[in-house]
């Protein structure tokens, strides 16, 4: 007998596949989601279960469970959320997310999303080890190796690369050319749009949303709707774009208009400027 965790997941993986569908998304992540909604849907062991005695290998050797949608899953069964899905719905609170991270109050939880712009708990695990999180106020050595641990648990990883060994995902140039259609369907209205449920007290659906498929590779790009991006009045500037592989497994970027330096006026990758500029010319220009 199917148990209700089971279902909930099921429910969730099959209102991704809906989601993917209308917005445009590529018809192989459609599918992936709805194979995967069916799998768990027809197992008859509780998923729970599978993770506490098995582990991310147990839930990755499940019939159709790449290792991208096991960790969608295992952030549903650990935290009953699930941040990529509320994202394309348009009700992501990241805040409330990092609360379930033992050891994240509310108020640490707004200063990693005002200030570090991220909104998974994978995100967070990455700002963990890469010198982020640790430069943030009231982040000790302590503090830093307790909140690393919580994230390891929650999401199933028992060791990580050193910092700056991860790839950083697609090339500088594929980034620019996905932030290029994402603006120019933005400015054309031709792109899919959903209701954010931050800053829009109107529930209006006003922001873009963009699937696309280039080089071997899945991504998603909106504008950033944070406080920072609001405050600066950079929402229709910065452009988050995340980007998937063939097992789902999902890595982010933002793209912004350089406003100093020898790429003044040029968009660039966050994170990535030297690439950018050897893009562009020794000079930027």
């Amino acid at each position: 007998m199917t148990s209700s965790l089971n279902r909930q997941v099921a429910e969730k993986l099959d209102e991704m596949a809906g989601l993917l569908e209308a917005q445009g998304a590529n018809p192989f992540r459609v599918r992936a989601y709805r194979r995967a909604a069916s799998a768990v849907g027809g197992l008859d062991r509780d998923l729970e279960e599978i993770a506490a005695s098995e582990g991310m290998e147990g839930l990755t050797s499940l019939p159709t469970i790449g290792k991208g949608i096991a960790s969608a899953v295992w952030e549903l069964v650990h935290t009953g959320r699930w941040s990529q899905l509320e994202r394309l719905r348009g009700s992501l609170q990241p805040e409330s997310l990092f609360r379930t991270v033992p050891g994240v109050g509310p108020a640490l939880a707004e200063r990693i999303h005002d200030e570090l712009h991220v909104d998974s708990l994978e995100e967070l695990e990455a700002a963990a080890y890469d010198g982020r999180l640790e430069n943030l106020p009231g982040i000790g050595e302590r503090k830093l190796q307790a909140l690393r641990a919580a994230l390891s648990t929650m999401l199933g990883r028992t060791r990580r690369p050193a910092a700056g060994t991860s790839p950083d995902g697609p090339p500088v140039k594929v980034l620019l050319e996905v932030d290029r259609r994402y603006r120019q369907g933005a400015g054309d209205g031709s792109l899919p749009q959903i209701a954010p449920k931050r800053f829009n007290p109107d529930g209006a659906a006003w922001l873009p949303i963009l699937h696309t498929d280039l080089a071997g590779w899945h991504f998603t790009a909106l504008y950033s709707n944070t406080p920072r991006a609001h405050q600066l009045g950079k929402v229709k500037d910065w452009v988050v774009i995340y980007f998937y592989d063939q097992d789902h497994e999902e890595g982010q970027h933002t793209v912004v208009t350089e406003t100093q330096g020898p790429l003044r006026g040029r968009r660039v990758v966050r994170g990535r400027e030297k690439e950018c500029r050897d893009l562009y010319g020794g000079n930027g220009r």
